[in-house]
């Protein structure tokens, strides 16, 4: 039987059940459900480090028409635990693609499910929150599924990102540059490393739980704090960590993770978002310039704005203008700021790299 052609069945942690067809790996996945919500950069999405732990659902109605490519990608495998769509495509169009979606989905062992009422599925998440899933293609007994499902832990409280950051250090850019930027790994995407070495710095990326005395080995003129996966408040050993650079007093940028770590550090507390925010055209506003931003996110959790408000020493730089959430704060005695959303933004828009430049002038 054509894989095509074979049943697969998506089961939500609240008893709703979706039977579409298989795609990719054929077996069974679970992770928190999630969606998002961009038509294009589907391959950066699949890769990125922050979708660890959750099976996502894209919205758009064609995944995978423009194929896969080996440049398109955010690390060196496929993060997300599975995928959901209306219509994942093996044909494509495009030159320059070295492969179709199912093929790339089953070379790194992900199972999928289309022919799902996606826009259904994901007006369903809008009301009722993120929660656990369950899909299968091997399992098709909905009550086997759901005791599955009882076993997987919630994302609140798990601590991810010493899981998937790097093992060990490696150095990105020029050697002789008097730039250099120590980053702290919790997940960190691969065009984020770039858009630091095409402005002349010089990267070490250091594992996720690299104490401060190893990094100042490396005599850097800033830390960069990535954006990574899971509940920020359960990673101490990373709120220490930060703790101890915003005592050296040289410039720290922090992105996603990044952002809440920051925040957490200056005793601001994070929460799990009913649903989070996912896709590449998120409304943003720099309250310091009055400019608004088209953005990229990914994040399931976010900073208390009461709290935020009220700390003496920190002021709000961005806000999103679909729910007034944090998306940008910086220190006011200490060269330190951070934004919610990923400034990269592969493949676009570029309305944020002018925040690199900014971290790179204040270590100039």
């Amino acid at each position: 039987m054509p894989q095509s052609t074979l049943p697969a069945i998506l089961v939500l942690a609240d008893g709703l059940v979706f039977h579409g067809q298989a795609f990719g790996k054929i077996g069974t996945t679970t992770g928190e459900i999630c969606f998002n919500t961009g038509m294009t950069g589907y391959q950066e999405v699949f890769t990125d480090p922050s979708y660890t732990g959750q099976v996502l659902i894209m919205n758009n109605v064609h995944i995978g028409n423009y194929g896969v490519k080996d440049s398109d990608v955010e690390s060196d495998s496929i993060k997300i635990r599975g995928l959901i769509a209306r219509n994942l495509e093996e044909q494509f169009s495009r030159m320059q693609a070295s492969g179709d979606v199912n093929a790339y989905l089953q070379a790194n062992n992900i199972v999928a499910i289309e022919h799902i009422d996606t826009r259904a599925l994901v007006a369903h998440i809008r009301t009722k929150g993120a929660m656990n899933c369950i899909i299968s293609s091997e399992i098709l007994d909905v009550d086997q599924l759901k005791a599955e499902l009882a076993k997987v832990p919630d994302m609140d409280g798990l601590e991810l990102s010493s899981t998937i950051s790097t093992t060990k250090e490696y150095e990105l850019g020029d050697t002789n540059s008097s730039l250099k930027v120590a980053v702290l790994d919790l997940g960190v995407k691969k065009h984020i490393l770039d858009c630091l070495v095409q402005r002349g710095a010089h990267v070490r990326v250091h594992p996720a739980k690299t104490p401060l005395s190893r990094m100042k080995e490396f005599n850097p003129n800033g830390y960069f704090i990535s954006n990574g996966p899971g509940d920020p408040a359960a990673m101490d050993y990373a709120i220490t960590t930060v703790k101890d650079i915003l005592n050296e007093d040289i410039p720290v940028f922090g992105i996603c993770l990044g952002h809440q770590l920051l925040a957490l550090a200056n005793g601001i507390r994070t929460f799990k978002m009913h649903h989070g925010h996912r896709g590449l055209n998120h409304p943003v506003k720099n309250l310091i310039t009055g400019t608004c931003e088209i953005t990229t996110q990914n994040h399931g959790f976010g900073v208390d704005p009461e709290a935020v408000r009220k700390h003496p020493d920190v002021e709000v730089t961005h806000v999103n203008l679909n729910d007034e959430s944090i998306e940008g704060i910086r220190l006011k005695h200490k060269p330190a700021f951070s934004v919610q959303y990923h400034p990269e933004s592969t493949p676009g828009p570029h309305d944020s790299r002018y925040l690199f430049d900014q971290f790179v002038a204040m270590m100039r």
